[in-house]
């Protein structure tokens, strides 16, 4: 039960720490990633990939379950179930003893978690709107952004002084901390005059009221290249940079550094975009996101890794364009459907994510040598992005 008002600062906090627990799922595990491989005897380094994308199947498919549930039954109920199947998903994957069970258990550690992060986003805009969700967004991500920053060098502390397993018990420790907090400090916001009651056809009548949104539709696509340009990195970092550059000591810290350059660009975004708007913040960031990712492929074309500064030059620049676009690009896609927030979150949580998880997957079979892969991917997920905003454009334009 709630005791007192929660001040603004804290609801960003616990917005924040409901999404990190995703953060702190994925990027804990990266530095295990071939210890877990040697244990589960798995062949390729594409096996140890898997570890990271399939738990966004799970993220994909939960809010279809949750999103709706939470506009019948309310926010708060649905968030304590997807903990309660994240916290069991978490001893299957300690006590796995192949592949197959553990990707099993990190896709239903995802389909759990779906629940905190889809919700989330639904509380945020049961309480704001426009460009100062947008703003509230930002903030959000920022102190998420703190996870991941720190998730791999905790799962390499816990890697020396105790073994991968530990990993995932430190998840659930994390989890109901979090879980306590939100509890404890945090009201329903779903009215009960807003309740839509649970019917089978709920999806069926969210996506056919969603598409009505061109806007939604777009800019989720947009959100389906980039996460999955995106994803490629996280699934490979560990790759890149162990195997690759051999530095697998500064990993966590070189990990650490480029989302440093996500978060100050998050950071800003919070500052300029009630200014000049969502829109404008995501073109401008997918143009230059285009632009650096080319200059890479064209410049690093058929040819070995540069040196460290280089790609991690590259690499920040890249980071940098996506802090302006991970926030406005959930918000705007969330704007015209705030009177079906859980079921709009849901479903465009859905679509992006069953875009991002093959185009991952697809990409990342080729980063073995090179980060080259990335680059192309990250220039052709961008360019194919800037298209469909010109055609939503041109098509608003022709109405006139």
């Amino acid at each position: 039960m709630q005791t007192q008002k929660v001040t603004k600062f804290e609801f960003i906090a616990l917005m924040a720490f409901l999404m990190s627990v995703v953060a702190l799922a994925i990027d804990a595990l990266l530095p295990a990633l071939d210890i877990i491989g040697n244990s589960l005897d798995t062949q390729e380094n594409s096996d140890h990939q898997l570890l990271i994308t399939m738990i966004f199947i799970g993220l994909g498919l939960g809010p279809l379950f949750f999103g709706p549930l939470s506009d019948s039954l309310g926010r708060k109920p649905m968030v304590f179930v997807g903990f309660g199947i994240f916290i069991l998903a978490s001893f299957i994957c300690v006590y796995s003893n192949s592949l197959e069970i553990m990707v099993l258990g990190r896709i239903l550690q995802g389909f759990g978690l779906s629940a905190p992060r889809t919700i989330s986003v639904a509380i945020i805009r049961d309480l704001y709107s426009g460009d100062y969700m947008a703003k509230i967004m930002s903030f959000v991500i920022v102190i998420f952004l703190l996870v991941p920053i720190i998730a791999p060098a905790i799962g390499k502390f816990i890697l020396d002084y105790f073994n991968w397993e530990a990993i995932f018990i430190f998840q659930i420790i994390f989890c109901l901390l979090i879980a306590f907090w939100f509890w404890n400090r945090q009201e329903e916001t779903l009215n009960h005059k807003n309740r839509i009651a649970f019917k089978i056809n709920l999806f069926s009548q969210g996506f056919l009221e969603l598409i009505r949104y061109k806007t939604t539709i777009a800019y989720t696509l947009i959100s389906g290249f980039i996460t999955g340009s995106f994803m490629v990195y996280l699934s490979t970092s560990q790759q890149i940079f162990q195997e690759q550059y051999g530095l697998k000591e500064a990993f966590p810290y070189i990990f650490a550094g480029l989302a440093t350059a996500s978060g100050s660009a998050i950071l800003l975004n919070g500052i300029f975009v009630v200014k000049y708007g969502m829109k404008k913040m995501i073109h401008v960031s997918l143009i230059g996101f285009f632009i650096i990712s080319i200059c890479y492929s064209i410049l690093f074309f058929n040819s070995v890794n540069p040196p460290i500064k280089v790609i991690l030059l590259f690499f920040s620049l890249q980071f940098f364009c996506l802090g302006f676009l991970f926030g406005n690009l959930r918000a705007i896609a969330m704007e015209p459907v705030g009177h079906i927030a859980g079921i709009g979150a849901a479903i465009t949580g859905f679509i992006s994510t069953l875009m991002a998880v093959p185009i991952s997957i697809f990409i990342g079979k080729f980063v073995t040598v090179t980060v080259l892969p990335i680059f192309i991917g990250f220039s052709i997920c961008s360019f194919l992005s800037i298209v469909i905003v010109s055609v939503v454009y041109i098509s608003k334009t022709n109405r006139y």
